[in-house]
This record gives structure tokens, sequence and C-alpha cells, in this order.
């Protein structure tokens, strides 16, 4: 699916953040449609079909985490949402309910376009696709094998697992009960220091600088991303 021309639904109820966007996304090919109310959201996602949504998670009839329950009856449409600062656990909720991505009020739109970008591309991927590459890292998922600048890098199941989870969602951050449900199952989603100790194992094998690292991101509080390119 080519970014250009997809159609996107803004559900906001803050009437100077819904113009910004549609100027800003109409000015970069998108289709737009706009939604003040969450149950207006849900119905105009059935009427006009989105290739990706964009969600404030306060509204005020029905609040951002009911309509992505409701929105993942029926599609897998990315959503991505707005928040503010204040709302860590709600972004956390929000991921774990099914949304995508998440930007944090006030947003550079340069960072939200990049971020719609890696969405819409992401939707558009077929989940078998081999072999990703990020700079001088590369994945090949067929194969299990995983290099930096060419030289084969040897990681333990464990690493290899996690890292192969951030690459199938490069782009999107993963929370820390996400990775830590798929790893290590259910009854680990809690245990975060599981996952301080394999990312920073990882960092030492794959960053050129584990102190400053460019591939998995921090997402404070959240969870991690692997950078992806917009």
């Amino acid at each position: 699916m080519p970014t250009s021309g997809a159609r996107v639904l803004v559900i906001d109820d803050e009437s100077q953040i819904r113009k910004m966007l549609k100027v800003a996304l109409k000015a970069h090919g998108y289709e737009i449609e706009e939604a003040s109310l969450g149950q207006e959201g849900l119905e105009k996602a059935a009427v006009f079909h989105p290739d990706l949504i964009i969600l404030d998670l306060g509204l005020p009839d029905v609040d951002g985490f009911q309509v992505i329950n409701r929105l993942r009856e029926w599609s897998q449409v990315p959503v991505i949402i707005l928040s503010v600062k204040e709302q860590e656990e709600d972004k956390i909720k929000a991921l774990d309910a099914g949304a995508d991505d998440y930007v944090t009020k006030p947003f550079s739109m340069g960072e939200l376009l990049a971020r719609v970008r890696v969405a819409l591309r992401h939707a558009a991927k077929t989940e078998d696709e081999p072999v990703l590459t990020i700079g001088e890292l590369t994945i090949d998922l067929a194969h299990r094998l995983v290099t930096v600048g060419g030289q084969p890098i040897k990681l333990t199941p464990t690493e290899y697992d996690i890292l192969k989870n951030l690459a199938l969602h490069a782009g999107r951050v993963l929370t820390h009960q996400q990775l830590l449900r798929s790893i290590w199952g259910k009854e680990y989603q809690e245990e975060n220091h599981y996952l301080r100790v394999y990312i920073g194992q990882l960092r030492r094998k794959i960053e050129p600088d584990p102190t400053q690292p460019t591939y998995i991101i921090t997402e404070p509080g959240v969870g991690y991303r692997l950078m992806a390119k917009d």
C-alpha cells in the first residue's frame, strides 16, 4: 500500500488538533475524515474504511480504550494514539488493547508523519518478509541470522526471540508486558527486570555504542521500539 493517498481517520474532540492534522496530512497526499466523538469515530470507521486511525484517548463520550476494543472486534486497521505525558499507564493499556503506536502531546508534526508512514508500511507488509535491514543491522528471519556490518552476531535463543519480536513490529513500540508474555509466558508479564537484562545484552552485541542505542530504543516506562526507516 503506498502511503500517499492512504485514508486517515482522525478521532479527537479538540477542533484545533483536528484542523492542524487535516491540513498537514492533506498536504502530504492523505485523504482525511474526522470525528469528534468515539461513537461517531466508530461509525465513520465502518463507512470510510480508513487505512489508519489517529485516536485521542480522552474523548467525552466513549473513551479511547473502548474505541480500540470495539474496533479490534472487526478490524486490524493501524491505530496511533495521541496521549499526554501524564498518561503513561494509559499508553500501556492502549497498546495492550491493540493500538499500534502512540505520540505524546504536544507532538511535532514531523514525528507524527513519520509514525504514520511506518504504521502504513507495516500494515502493508506480509508477515513472512524474510529479511529486515536497518542501517548496518540485518535480521534474516527465515534463517535466524543476525549480522552487523556484514559480521554475524551470536545471540542466545532468548536474545534472538526478543529481537525477532521487535523486528516483526519494527517502528512500533512493544510494551514490557507484550514482550514478556510473548517470550516467557503470561506468568512472567510483570518481570520487567528480565527484559532489562536481555535488552542490555542485545545492545552490547548489536549497537555501535550500547550507551547511546540507535537500534533498540527505550520508551520510558512503557517498553521498547526497534527503529525503522520512516
